[in-house]
């Protein structure tokens, strides 16, 4: 594995630091101590629920798995703006992969792709058909890492990043909250938070959101209006039943303008750069991306006794985008085209022909998980039985017009386009897209999933074991196609007295793959394994706690390697990841602080680096609320990401490393009105997030300036 002196300084101050507190910790023993020490380590760590990404509330130190947490306050205080954001300080996460962006938020976790999931059920498939989620909705986030198949079906090995709803809770205050800050970004929130009935058992929240907005790249807006009212009803103290309903719609544009490498991360011909690598690439009157989603969500909680308790999540979605784009066409533009024409096109290698692109992608889901939790004993052994079934329906349709080039490698040059100046042709008739107008096949997935986990005890040992059996359906229109995978899960856990806690790990994830080998035989879903071994360090004179994680992970069975493209099998394929990862976070009464940092080795089939991850990265956030200044809080971070690589057997684009500052200074002017500014990218810093070997490159989220006004009640 390679080593970076960056990460691993950030790594040794933080492991030093830790060690010169000397302090005596011990591990909780009960979960439910309604102590002050207790609680104050609670909200250090995060809140677990059976609607959280475990599906359990066992505390995360006594789970032998990697699971990060950002809480609502900690959303607030580092002003992260979308989901991508709120991943950024996290250890071997990439929250930012393909830079500034409006269609989707790409989260990546030890170099993969990972999906998306609300109150534990899966929210998002597909591509580009529905809504991006909104942070304020979210009472927190988490993001389960590594295989995550024994309790959530198919997925990336990767894990999974999962956001809890705010819902109505008793004695909860309510809100307004006017923010305004770069490139004209207004928005109110309202959460409102009240008893329905004398008697407390019917609880109504509603949370609404409206934004309008530009962005750092011309012509594209970030606008939307979001609806989310909720109804809690607990009939007793043992049983809550909540609904919740959620509109959202969003009007706006691509952010990602897939800027060719040459003039942002190569020089131009003559050796120059583009003047503005935020560049619109786009054509103002033609580009958009209009999304609305509309979903149901109903979360149900009884306990029986102390021993057995029942919850249960299911969710109903629709979601819709009309996406229009043009965009470059990628490396050597205008140059390959006069070589291709034999004549000169336009006077200088800035000027590009443009694709233009047209689409209407829809989305539905019904989805339903219920479980159970029993707890135990047999001798000694002390257990908490998690016994579950999973149903969920999904259907994506994806309609469109594809005009590559607009024209231009058929000798037509009308809408190519000068990125040093650019001034915009328009777009072509509608009548050429209604001729290329491709209407696809509806496809469906129906997966249906029985699991078992059992969390034992045994003095201070805390032993893992789990399965899941899934059956899966995919209908694509042309094909259809039945996978059924069993996906295993294990681990051990000691609770050493001093509050450390050594622990290893095994897990698995599967996703099918539609289609037959050259012989006919149907092609086998791809399998990824994890072994994770790690300490977890809880402390007890101080709230606060450290875990470091070594993780190796192996995704089979994806296609042929290059050097192997004549081979009956088609599944031979192999990407192999390691890496090592610390996090941790301590209060010091007026201070507080949260570090993070990863290495990481990757390779895909063919032996060349996971496109667009970085290697490495470390993080430090700050908060100082000191007693002395009472109403007062400063908050200040520092984050660096690794360089990154795109590579074939022809090309490699290295994307240079990077480090970012942000900021955050808040004011208590009364009991009930707070001011806060947030500044991310302090010194508005430019920079590359990851460049592609097909040729074009991702500019990152420039400085944005923040002030927000919140009035509770």
């Amino acid at each position: 594995m390679k080593t970076h002196s960056i990460t691993l300084t950030a790594l040794s101050i933080a492991i030093s630091s830790s060690i010169a507190l000397n302090v005596n910790a011990q591990s909780t023993t009960d979960a439910n101590q309604e102590t002050d020490e207790a609680i104050e380590k609670v909200a250090v760590v995060g809140t677990r629920s059976a609607f959280g990404a475990t599906k359990t509330n066992t505390p995360i130190m006594e789970l032998s798995r990697t699971i990060s947490i950002e809480t609502a306050l900690d959303l607030k205080q580092k002003g992260a703006l979308n989901l991508s954001q709120t991943a950024t300080y996290m250890a071997g996460v990439t929250g930012e992969t393909y830079g500034y962006a409006t269609r989707v938020d790409s989260v990546s976790s030890r170099g993969l792709s990972i999906p998306r999931y609300r109150d534990s059920i899966q929210e998002l498939f597909g591509s580009y058909n529905s809504t991006r989620a909104e942070v304020y909705t979210m009472e927190q986030v988490e993001l389960l890492k590594g295989p995550a198949s024994v309790l959530y079906g198919q997925g990336s090995p990767g894990g999974i990043v999962n956001y809890v709803s705010k819902t109505p809770t008793l004695g909860k205050d309510s809100e307004v909250t006017l923010s305004y800050g770069s490139f004209s970004r207004a928005q109110l929130g309202v959460d409102i938070n009240e008893s329905l009935s004398d008697d407390d058992k019917w609880v109504g929240r509603f949370v609404g959101l409206y934004r309008d907005s530009e962005s750092q790249v011309d012509y594209v807006t970030d606008d939307t209006q979001v609806l989310m009212p909720s109804v809690s009803y607990m009939p007793s103290d043992n049983t809550t039943l909540t609904v919740i309903g959620m509109f959202q719609d969003t009007n706006s544009d691509t952010a990602a303008q897939f800027i060719p490498v040459e003039g942002t991360l190569l020089p131009l011909a003559d050796g120059t750069y583009l003047p503005d690598q935020d560049v619109y690439v786009g054509e103002p009157d033609f580009n958009k991306f209009d999304t609305k989603s509309s979903q149901v969500t109903l979360l149900g909680e009884h306990i029986f006794n102390d021993t057995t308790s029942v919850s249960f999540t299911a969710l109903w979605r629709d979601g819709e985008a009309d996406y229009h784009q043009a965009w470059a066409t990628f490396t050597g533009g205008t140059r390959y085209l006069n070589a291709f024409v034999g004549a000169p096109v336009a006077p200088t290698d800035t000027y590009v022909p443009r694709t233009f692109y047209q689409a209407d992608n829809t989305f539905n889901q019904h989805a339903l998980d219920v479980r159970v939790t029993k707890r135990f004993a047999t001798g000694y052994l002390e257990h908490e039985l998690l016994a579950g079934v999973q149903y969920q329906n999904v259907e994506t349709d994806t309609n469109s017009a594809y005009y590559a080039g607009g024209g231009a490698l058929a000798g037509d040059f009308s809408y190519i386009l000068d990125l040093a100046n650019p001034v915009y042709t328009g777009a072509p008739e509608q009548a050429i897209f209604d001729a290329i107008y491709y209407d696809a096949p509806e496809q469906t997935v129906s997966d249906s999933g029985l699991y078992l986990s059992d969390q034992i005890s045994l003095d201070s040992w805390r032993f893992t074991l789990g399965l899941r059996h899934d059956k899966v359906d995919n209908d694509n229109g042309t094909t259809d196609q039945e996978d059924s995978q069993t996906s295993y899960s294990a681990g051990v856990l000691y609770q050493f007295d001093n509050g450390l806690s050594p622990y290893i790990s095994y897990a698995e994830s599967f996703e099918t793959v539609v289609g037959l080998d050259v012989n006919g035989n149907q092609l086998k879903p791809e399998e990824g394994r994890q072994y994770e071994a790690g300490i977890k360090y809880e402390m007890s004179a101080i709230p606060g706690y450290i875990t470091l994680a070594y993780y190796d992970i192996e995704v089979s069975n994806l296609p042929n390697p290059n050097s192997l493209p004549v081979e009956a099998a088609q599944q031979q394929g192999v990407t192999k990841i390691s890496g090592v990862e610390i996090e941790g976070r301590l209060n010091f009464g007026d201070v507080s602080a949260q570090f993070a940092g990863s290495v990481m080795d990757g390779e895909d089939p063919n032996g060349y680096a996971l496109s667009a991850q970085p290697e490495n990265n470390a993080s430090l956030w700050l908060n100082y609320a000191p007693e002395a200044l009472a109403g007062v809080s400063m908050g200040a971070g520092v984050r660096y990401v690794g360089e990154s690589v795109s590579e074939n057997g022809a090309i490699r684009y290295e994307t240079p490393s990077y480090t970012l500052a942000d900021l955050m200074l808040a004011y208590s002017v009364t009991d009930n009105l707070d001011l806060q500014l947030n500044v991310r990218n302090l010194t508005d810093k430019k920079y590359l997030t990851s460049c592609l070997y097909r040729g074009d490159c991702f500019p990152g989220v420039r400085r944005t300036i923040n002030a927000s006004l919140t009035y509770s009640f």
